[in-house]
């Protein structure tokens, strides 16, 4: 797709996402079925969309290796870097794929196991002792950025690009760090804000760098900060324990094969150790859509991405 690419470059910054569906963003887009993942998707369903995902991946290569196996952003860019010569091969020609990759949303939410499994986790990695949070947020944006570059170049230009949301406030750090087990660990959120407004900068810069994109950060970390301060607005009763888990707020071990999660599921904000429940996906998935306050999206929504 040389001829093409060579077309599409813009000198200066480019930012770039991979297509990153979660079934809340997926129903609110109007799809009926979940995108399927990039291991399986095959032929003309590429067309419909490609989850790239990979469970404990980072912007940073190294990003999770005590888990085992994943694929990390630069793979799943090579990975996309595929997809877009298929669509070649299936759409006939490169103009027409370029046509058609245009029209894309392409939505990533990375960052979050760059903290947790890599600079929060010293023994395992170095970097807490290599880079203060400033530094350690400057090189993941600085590594980011070469990544996204790339991605803009096979055509993306429909963007959605999700914060870091609020690592401290998980079961896990709660029950590691927390000295009441409710008290959200501050300096660990401290750092994500960091990145987070280094994000958002980024998206003005690049939405002034490339007028034939469009750019958008999503504030998970704003919204969730709104589910934590407001729980029972929400339906929730309980912010500071997994609904599955074993350990202090069921978040020294995460949720374990056969173990019986909680009942009332959807009164839990958190899943398990990590993750949040569906119930505060759901809430998050919306907001991201369509925002119900002028924080919770910059510049705009996905609504108004997916109508542009």
């Amino acid at each position: 797709m040389e001829g093409v690419l060579r077309k599409w470059w813009v000198v200066g910054v480019i930012f770039v996402v991979l297509l990153l569906a979660e079934p809340y963003g997926v129903k609110q887009l109007g799809f009926r079925n979940y995108i399927p993942p990039y291991a399986t998707a095959r032929g003309r369903a590429i067309l419909g969309g490609v989850n790239y995902a990979s469970a404990a991946a980072g912007i940073r290569d190294e990003t999770g290796q005590q888990l085992g196996d994943r694929i990390s952003f630069s793979g799943q860019v090579r990975n996309y870097q595929n997809t877009v010569s298929q669509i070649v091969n299936i759409l006939g020609d490169e103009d027409t794929a370029a046509n058609y990759l245009s029209k894309c949303i392409f939505s990533i939410g990375l960052g979050s196991n760059d903290y947790l499994n890599n600079y929060f986790m010293p023994q395992y990695y170095s970097t807490s002792r290599q880079y203060t949070p400033d530094q350690y947020a400057d090189a993941l944006i600085q590594q980011y950025t070469t990544q996204l570059k790339i991605l803009y170049n096979y055509g993306a230009r429909k963007f959605v690009l999700i914060g870091v949301g609020q690592i401290g406030c998980s079961p896990s750090e709660l029950a590691q760090n927390s000295p009441d087990g409710r008290t959200c660990v501050q300096r660990i959120n401290s750092a994500n804000q960091i990145f987070n407004n280094k994000l958002r900068s980024l998206v003005a810069q690049f939405n002034g760098n490339t007028p034939d994109a469009r750019f958008i950060y999503i504030n998970a970390y704003g919204i969730f900060q709104d589910i934590i301060n407001r729980p029972a607005a929400f339906g929730f009763t309980v912010t500071n324990a997994g609904c599955c888990g074993v350990g202090r707020n069921n978040g020294q071990i995460t949720c374990l094969p056969l173990q019986t999660p909680c009942r009332n599921r959807n009164q839990y904000v958190f899943w398990d150790a990590f993750h949040p429940s569906e119930a505060a996906n759901i809430i998050i998935g919306r907001r991201s859509y369509s925002a119900q306050s002028a924080s919770d999206a910059y510049p705009f929504d996905i609504r108004r991405l997916a109508q542009s």
